[in-house]
């Protein structure tokens, strides 16, 4: 079953550009999404893995998070970009030890992310004792062993961080939590950290629960959805279905970003017969705001509906809900009848003529939801920016009513999820009560480390030990200088993974990987299939099942080998039952029923035709659950990002061929470039008034308020329909230019979207 991986990396000579695409799918992404599955996967194993993806008693696309239909579901319930995910997984490519064997750690370390990725899935659990140069391989019984007596022999269980990636299923990240706290720790960092902590921390203030108060079927229901900092034809492609959808109901859309993503501007669906012969538009409007400007945007709506309410008294604030249901209106309009449109202007880089425009839609509109992503989130004030947002929505009464709400969209297809199963270092006593009763431990109440703080503590030497649950820590995080220094300055690392990367080789004097079973794979423990649930972006909670022989016999399930951990940390006598976990996952269920809130019944609910879907208090019955007992209106001190002379804000973002750090290929044909990564998007009069010209090869060098500079080399200019001073490019190659202490304030979310850098003509140095 072996096939050989592709022996050349990245040539960024090779790279050219063309004009972006106006239109996103179509045959041109079926034809893509088949080519690269095949390659990866063969033809049988490829119609056998994407005729499962995202059907009922099938697997969840190991993707992103966006929801399936309620109804019907079509025979290719994916995109694009997720056939890619699941030929990434399901691959036929093997990585043995006798790879390791032929590859020193010095090797391998020269490679690119996308080489790494590309040699396919990992087959036995290795090590990588100090001073080895090799990695090699090691029993799973001496692999725990290793873990355990690492951990007892801390000073401290606070000595230890255990990461988890979004693509862990809940019965896992229930079992994770419960593992680290019954060990002693709270230090639980993990992906939320990075991107939608910022939304969290907004809706919690506002609305007493972090998480979207929309479902699917509401986009059907909306008269407007306001698409802000979000790009859904890479991101979430099966978004823009539930959009054109919308559409047809009559829906008006409004996407602001600062740039103009392909699909946001047309969309191709390859399963309509329109779809086949054009497409359709998606957006009615588009905002083209600067980098920074959104808190401006949203705040002067809201300026602009406080005069809509004075013109025509009772018919754009919906005073019977602000009356009924809110606290802080008084503030909150002293705040917004203030606000200078003058410097909205400014800080957005949009005329007035945009601002009335989206403000006369919104207070004619019945139902509204506003929609959101990194765009927002990864800003130094996210968080008051998304509160700026649900503000607008609050004064129209938009939260618990169909066809209205928040709505930020997830990434990875489970990160959701284990925020609900406890991956949080802030879990609140109720939750922890609840675990101590159900299985006799006693969790730590001090909070542990989230991602940038866990950074921090093994950078200073208070972290000893690192254990990722998955994931691609080295790559997601910012500040790769200081992130590796980091890692390599730990005891022991442990990288729980299905495939190579950048993670394995920047580790630890002692490293482990242990090689896991997939989304798409069979999973069997004592003879019995096992399946596990995952939950949306929008709180749907459904199973997934794997069905795909593994490529390897020493594979391990995450549920398998926290179980097994558990058993080799606290032995056989412990009061969690670790073995009885492994055999049957129904009572890992069980235990969730117990302990998490919402999940009552969970084992006969989740085995709904659609699953079940967790309460959400405002959605439901427009209960608050804040500190007033009401939704909160924010009023926030008005921040956005002027422009430093000759320098320029720039945003790291995705290609469309990769998903988070997982690199699929080297097209990103949206924006049209191809063969290539390391390019920078900046306006053309930018380009000039710089001294510059188009394909120019610059460094991009970063300025922290500290005085530091990180620079990141060899970068080719690319002319682009960009705001004037600003720019963009992609991470992980530009994750080294975003300092450490540079977060968004409240959420500690490291501010990706918002970093200051100047360009210097590249020097080739030998």
């Amino acid at each position: 079953m072996h096939r050989a991986a592709p022996k050349r990396d990245i040539d960024e000579s090779k790279l050219s550009v063309t004009a972006p695409k106006t239109v996103a799918a179509g045959v041109k992404a079926v034809t893509v999404a088949l080519g690269r599955a095949v390659d990866e996967m063969g033809v049988i194993r490829t119609a056998r893995t994407l005729a499962r993806v995202n059907q009922r008693h099938g697997f969840d696309c190991p993707g992103c998070a966006w929801p399936e239909p309620s109804g019907t579901r079509r025979p290719a319930e994916f995109c694009e970009n997720g056939a890619k995910a699941v030929a990434e997984e399901a691959t036929l490519r093997t990585v043995t030890p006798e790879f390791f064997a032929e590859h020193s750690l010095e090797d391998l370390s020269e490679k690119s992310g996308y080489w790494l990725g590309q040699q396919g899935r990992l087959t036995h659990p290795m090590v990588l004792r100090e001073g080895d140069t090799h990695y090699s391989p090691i029993e799973w019984d001496e692999a725990y062993r290793l873990i355990a007596d690492t951990l007892r022999g801390l000073g401290s269980p606070d000595e230890a961080l255990f990461y988890t990636s979004g693509r862990t299923a809940n019965e896992t990240a229930f079992l994770y939590q419960l593992l680290v706290r019954s060990y002693g720790t709270n230090n639980l960092p993990d992906c939320s950290n990075m991107c939608h902590e910022s939304s969290g921390a907004a809706l919690t203030s506002s609305i007493g629960i972090g998480k979207g108060s929309v479902t699917i079927d509401d986009f059907k229901k909306a008269d407007l959805i306001i698409v802000a900092g979000q790009n859904p034809g890479t991101n979430h492609p099966r978004m823009l279905s539930a959009l054109g959808e919308a559409k047809t109901h009559g829906a008006k859309i409004i996407a602001v970003n600062p740039l103009p993503e392909t699909g946001l501007i047309g969309f191709s669906d390859p399963q309509t017969v329109k779809g086949l012969t054009g497409g359709i538009s998606i957006a009615d409007d588009f905002l083209q705001i600067r980098l920074g400007g959104d808190m401006a945007l949203f705040q002067g709506l809201g300026k602009l509906l406080f005069e809509a309410e004075d013109r025509a008294p009772g018919t754009v604030i919906d005073h019977a809900f602000v009356e009924s249901h809110t606290a802080g209106f008084a503030e909150y309009e002293k705040q917004m009848r203030a606000v200078d449109l003058g410097v909205v202007e400014q800080a957005t880089g949009l005329p007035r003529t945009d601002l009335d425009r989206t403000a006369k839609l919104l207070a004619e509109s019945k139902s509204v939801i506003i929609c959101w992503a990194m765009g927002l989130t990864q800003q130094l004030h996210g968080v008051a920016t998304i509160e700026e947002a649900t503000n607008l929505l609050l004064l129209r009464g938009m939260i618990g009513k169909p066809g209205a709400g928040v709505c930020p969209v997830r990434g990875h297809s489970n990160v959701q999820g284990d925020r609900t199963m406890g991956i949080w270092e802030k879990m609140p006593d109720a939750f922890l009560d609840s675990l101590d009763k159900r299985f006799g431990i006693t969790s730590p109440r001090e909070h542990g480390w989230d991602t940038v703080d866990s950074i921090r503590a093994m950078r200073d030497g208070r972290a000893r030990v690192f254990f990722g649950m998955g994931g691609n820590f080295v790559s997601a995080t910012p500040d790769t200088e200081v992130t590796e220094a980091a890692l390599r300055n730990c005891e022991l690392t442990v990288q729980v993974s299905t495939k190579l990367n950048r993670s394995h080789v920047v580790h630890g004097r002692t490293a482990l990987i242990l090689p896991t079973l997939g989304r798409t794979d069979e999973d069997v423990q004592d003879g019995a299939r096992q399946q596990v649930s995952v939950e949306d972006s929008m709180s749907m909670v459904h199973l997934s099942t794997g069905r795909l022989h593994p490529v390897s016999e020493e594979l391990r399930s995450e549920v398998a080998i926290v179980c097994e951990l558990g058993e080799a940390l606290f032995g056989p006598e412990h009061s969690v039952p670790w073995a009885d976990f492994r055999r049957d996952y129904d009572k890992i269920r069980d235990a969730i029923a117990d302990v998490v809130p919402g999940c009552a019944d969970y084992n006969a609910k989740v085995r709904g035709r659609n699953g079940f879907q967790l309460p959400h208090p405002p959605r439901d019955a427009r209960e608050f659950r804040t500190s007033t007992g009401k939704a909160n209106f924010a009023a926030n001190e008005l921040h956005w990002l002027p422009v430093p002379e000759g320098r320029l804000i720039l945003q790291t973002l995705r290609s469309h061929d990769q998903y988070n750090t997982t690199i699929y290929g080297l097209d990103d044909r949206y924006r049209g470039i191809h063969n290539g990564r390391r390019v920078v998007l900046v306006h053309p009069d930018d380009i000039a008034e710089f001294g510059f010209a188009e394909d120019d090869l610059v460094d991009l060098i970063s300025e922290w308020t500290d005085g530091t500079e990180r620079r990141v080399q060899g970068f080719r200019l690319v002319g682009y329909a960009t705001p004037r001073g600003n720019a963009a490019a992609y991470y992980p190659e530009t994750n080294p230019l975003v300092p450490l202490d540079h977060v968004a304030r409240r959420s500690n979310t490291p501010v990706s979207k918002a970093v200051t850098i100047r360009l210097e003509r590249h020097t080739h140095t030998a």
